[in-house]
């Protein structure tokens, strides 16, 4: 489902494709009702046929798949002649990263006032732009929904982080953004105030 070596998942088109999709090419993510063990997410994804198609991922392959957590697979280890597991080599250089205050995805939460630490499954809107995304994200610790403009690589590459986004200057309802449509129509009428990004240490 999730390649951590192209950063894309996989995903059926009813054109007979298999397109290898990365994050930022989601635009609706929902969380399923009924399984929790493990969640389930329904996903619209914008398709290399041209269209938007929607899929399912489970909580595993969204959020600990692209830091590493049971990708499978071997690699050549140059430094020892040997062959590896990838999955052990991703995990331990992550938790080694996420030990020194980094973050696979961080957010600005707008109520908060702050940037907080989120998973890919804390998305839920997200509109492409001409430079970069609008992203509509659910914050952890007071579950509002506000809207952050971001690089592609912010979304795709765990632990970048752009080092400034743009903050919408207002919160969201949890169901406020239910279509692409309402989402890009709010990002024209908005004001985006510029906000540091590094997470405090």
């Amino acid at each position: 489902m999730y390649d951590p070596l192209t950063r894309t998942y996989s995903f059926a088109c009813p054109h007979g494709r298999e397109p290898r999709v990365p994050l930022s090419d989601f635009r609706m993510l929902e969380r399923l009702p009924g399984t929790s063990h493990p969640a389930v997410f329904e996903v619209t994804f914008s398709c290399t046929c041209g269209s938007h198609h929607a899929g399912l991922v489970t909580h595993d392959a969204l959020d600990v798949a692209p830091v590493g957590v049971g990708v499978g697979g071997k690699f050549q280890n140059l430094l020892t002649g040997r062959k590896d597991a990838l999955d052990a080599e991703l995990t331990g250089l992550a938790a080694a990263r996420i030990g020194a205050g980094e973050w696979p995805w961080s957010f600005f939460c707008f109520l908060e006032g702050r940037p907080q630490p989120i998973t890919p499954s804390a998305l839920s809107v997200i509109a492409p732009g001409e430079r970069l995304l609008g992203v509509a994200a659910r914050c952890p610790v007071c579950s509002a929904t506000s809207v952050n403009l971001v690089t592609r690589e912010h979304l795709d590459i765990p632990f970048w982080n752009d080092a400034w986004v743009g903050v919408v200057d207002h919160v969201f309802g949890h169901d406020a953004l239910r279509t692409i449509e309402e989402f890009r129509a709010e990002l024209e009428s908005s004001r985006f105030d510029e906000r540091r990004l590094d997470l405090e240490r």
